[in-house]
C-alpha cells in the first residue's frame, strides 16, 4: 500500500506513527507541540482521534480499567476534556503536512466521516474495538483513502470477517497486531500474532505498541511487522489515559533508531512472542468497554419494529454488534426500551 508517496510495504523500512491520541489533553497547542517533536524524531506520521463525545457514550458507558487507574473517574467527563475540534484538527494537518510528516485520523462514529472528509487526512485508521463496526469500516473504504486497521481484543476469525468486508480496499490496506493494554508488559506483547495475521492477510501487517520497551518496534520489525504506531507524550507521569503508555520525544528517537538499525537482528525475546493472535485476559476489559454497540436513540415501546432512526452505534460492547445492523431492521421488541441504552438480544423477538 501507499500513504502519500511513502510504500508500505515488507522489504521497505518500517513506517512510524505517532500517535498524539488524547495525549494533547484537548489542547491544540500542545497538540501542534507534539507534532513538531514528532517530527523531529523519527515519526513518519502523526495521527489524531476524531470524536464526539455525546455521538461515542451511551448513557451505559463505563471507564475501562487502566482508565481508572490513570485518575479518571467519569468516561464522558473524560473525553469531553479531551475533544479536538475539526478546526483544531486542521491546523495539526496543515503543521504535519509543513514538516514533511504524514497526518493519520482514526475516526469514531460513522457520522463523523463525512466531517473528516473536509481536511487534508492522507490516511484514516479505526480503533481495535471497530474491528466488529462493519458500518463506519465500510464508510471509510467509501472514501477511496488508506485505511489502517487495528485489532486489538479480537481474534482471527473477527479479523478474517472484518477483511470480507474490506475487500474493496485491499490494495490501500494495512492491518495491525495490537494488544489492548495500556502499558502493555513485555510478557504479553504477543509479537508472535504479526505473523499469524499475515497467514490470512497478504498485505502490510503493522503493530500497534503499547509496551514500555524502546527496542519492541525493531522486535516487531523483525517479526515482519512493517508499521509500527506509538503514542507519544511529554510526560509519562501526566494525568490522563493514555500517557503512561506512551515514549516521550527523546524516547521515540531511540525506539526510531533501534528499529531502522536493526540489521543487528535483535533476538525477540521468548516472553514477548506469545501464543499468536487471542483475546488475553488482559484486554478483556476494554474489549467490553470500548466496543460499540447498537444504541437506542430514544424510547420505544414493547412491540415496536425496529427502524433505522431508532439505532445509533455507542460505546459500551455490551449489547447487540454494530455489524448486526441491517438484520435488526423490521426486529419487534419483546418489551419497553429506554433511550440511549445498548440493544440487548433478548428484547428482539427473533422470530417476527
Amino acid at each position: 500500500m501507499n500513504i502519500g508517496q511513502r510504500t508500505i510495504a515488507r522489504d521497505t523500512e518500517p513506517y512510524i506513527i505517532a500517535e498524539l491520541g488524547v495525549n494533547h489533553d484537548g489542547s491544540v497547542d500542545r497538540a501542534l507541540e507534539l507534532t513538531r517533536a514528532a517530527a523531529a524524531n523519527g515519526a513518519d506520521a502523526v495521527k489524531l482521534q476524531l470524536y464526539r463525545t455525546d455521538m461515542l457514550m451511551s448513557k451505559a458507558a463505563k471507564l475501562a480499567s487502566y482508565q481508572k487507574a490513570a485518575g479518571e473517574t467519569d468516561p464522558i467527563a473524560m473525553l469531553r476534556r479531551l475533544e479536538l475540534t475539526t478546526d483544531e484538527m486542521e491546523r495539526v494537518v496543515d503543521l504535519a503536512h509543513s514538516l514533511k510528516v504524514h497526518a493519520i485520523v482514526s475516526v469514531f462514529s460513522v457520522e463523523l466521516v463525512a466531517e473528516a472528509e473536509t481536511l487534508a487526512w492522507d490516511a484514516y485508521k479505526t480503533a481495535s474495538p471497530d474491528i466488529i463496526n462493519r458500518p463506519l469500516l465500510e464508510a471509510l473504504v467509501a472514501t477511496g483513502k488508506p485505511l489502517v486497521v487495528s485489532t486489538g481484543a479480537s481474534t482471527l476469525r473477527e479479523i478474517g470477517r472484518a477483511l470480507d468486508w474490506l475487500r474493496a480496499a485491499r490494495e490501500r490496506l494495512a492491518v495491525m497486531q495490537c494488544v489492548s493494554s495500556y502499558p502493555t508488559p513485555i510478557e504479553q506483547a504477543e509479537l508472535a500474532g504479526i505473523r499469524a495475521i499475515a497467514e490470512i492477510f497478504d498485505g502490510p501487517v503493522g503493530y500497534s505498541d503499547h509496551t514500555s520497551d524502546e527496542r519492541t518496534g525493531a522486535w516487531a520489525a523483525n517479526m515482519g511487522a512493517c508499521i509500527l504506531e506509538k503514542h507519544v507524550t511529554f510526560d509519562q507521569a501526566a494525568q490522563g489515559p493514555d500517557h503512561a503508555a506512551s515514549l516521550t520525544p527523546e524516547n521515540l528517537a531511540v525506539y526510531h533508531d533501534v528499529i531502522v538499525s536493526r540489521h543487528f537482528m535483535l533476538d525477540v525475546p521468548e516472553a514477548a512472542l506469545g501464543e499468536g493472535k487471542r483475546v488475553l485476559e488482559c484486554e478483556e476489559d476494554v474489549r467490553r468497554v470500548s466496543r460499540q454497540s447498537l444504541v437506542t436513540t430514544r424510547d420505544l415501546s414493547a412491540g415496536h419494529r425496529l427502524t433505522r432512526s431508532d439505532l445509533t452505534i455507542k460505546r459500551p460492547g455490551t449489547g447487540v454488534e454494530p455489524f448486526r445492523l441491517d438484520e435488526m431492521l423490521g426486529k419487534r421488541l419483546r418489551e419497553a426500551v429506554e433511550a440511549d441504552v445498548p440493544l440487548s438480544p433478548e428484547v428482539v423477538d427473533s422470530k417476527s
